[in-house]
Order: C-alpha cells, then structure tokens, then sequence
C-alpha cells in the first residue's frame, strides 16, 4: 500500500507540489490567525492579603489576626481553597479561586469581604 501511493506521488509530482503548498498556506494563516500566548499563565487565580502586627507571637496574630480573617474569607463566592499562615507579627492569608475567575473580580470580592471583617480586628 505505501508503495503504491510513493509511486503515484512520483507520477503526480504536480499534484503533490500543489497539496504540500496548500497545507503550507493553511498553516502559515493557522499560525497568523491564532491567539497565542508566549508564556502561558497556568497558575490559579489566588489573592493573598498581608498583614502586620508588630511585635506581636505569632500564636497572637493567629488568634487575633489569621483566624477571624480567614473565616471571613471562606464565605467569597467562587473561593475553593482559604490558607491561613501566622508568624511573628505577620500573617498571610491565601485565598485560590476556582478556574476561570477573572483575577480583577476575585480582587474586588476579597476587599468588599475585607472591609467585613475589619471590625473584627484590632
């Protein structure tokens, strides 16, 4: 079988040149046409809020500080996972969205439940 379609591409040599320039153009407007992204972001949408508390244990900054901010995260709509990190006089709180949340829209949502939970800090 494959020895008769090399004999026939070398009876139809025309033939063959027209079809290896066709997939040439179509790919050349394939590559021209698409979208595509240098150095793709495969990473998720997260939100990490900082925050300091001077001089304080980082038992006092869990308590006082990572605790209440985290529960109060755990209620943002499109939120999958909420990370609390205590250290001394320092907290991070992580909060990764579910694929496709605009990262400007999980922004806005993390500060409209910040300002919440503002009362609750010292």
């Amino acid at each position: 079988m494959i020895g008769r379609i090399i004999a026939r591409s070398a009876r139809n040599l025309v033939l063959v040149f027209f079809a290896t320039a066709l997939i040439v153009a179509a790919g050349v407007w394939s590559l021209r046409s698409l979208p595509i992204d240098a150095i793709p972001d495969l990473s998720d949408v997260q939100v990490i809020v900082l925050t300091d508390y001077p001089g304080q244990a980082p038992q006092v900054v869990e308590d006082q500080v990572t605790y209440p901010l985290t529960s109060a995260m755990l209620t943002v709509p499109r939120s999958r996972v909420v990370r609390g990190f205590s250290f001394f006089g320092i907290s991070f709180v992580y909060i990764i969205f579910e694929d496709g949340v605009d990262p400007y829209w999980a922004r806005s949502r993390v500060l409209e439940y910040l300002n919440a939970a503002a009362a609750r800090l010292p």
